[in-house]
């Protein structure tokens, strides 16, 4: 009867645990969704505001041709299929609040250089 008394109550203290713990993990995980449109010559949005320390689900698609996307300073560098081929979706977790310049990296026509915009991390 003892054991079976502490093993209840151990179930009990568990469970109860699991659900204190349970919600503030599902926010750590759960990502913030960025859609970005990229058409020559610009992001649209080209400023996204996101929460730093918790992952970006970026979702990319183009208007027109193929296009790159390069967040500086990261390992992320993905190619956008043109227009009706699909979309590119990758994670970013800013590590630390502070901007992050994102640019095309797929050399797209004369103003290629000022498809740029910037991912700021608050």
């Amino acid at each position: 009867m003892l054991q079976a008394t502490l093993q209840g109550g151990l179930f009990l203290i568990v469970a109860l645990l699991n659900v204190a713990v349970r919600p503030a993990a599902l926010a750590k995980t759960t990502p913030q969704v960025v859609e970005i449109d990229a058409e020559r010559f610009t992001f649209s949005p080209s400023e996204v505001r996101v929460k730093a320390e918790t992952p970006v689900e970026i979702r990319l698609r183009s208007d027109d041709t193929n296009h790159g996307f390069r967040i500086l300073g990261t390992e992320i560098n993905v190619t956008i299929p043109k227009r009706g081929k699909g979309k590119t979706t990758v994670m970013f977790t800013p590590p630390k609040a502070g901007k992050y310049v994102f640019e095309c990296s797929k050399v797209c026509g004369a103003g290629h250089a000022f498809m740029r915009g910037t991912l700021i991390a608050e």
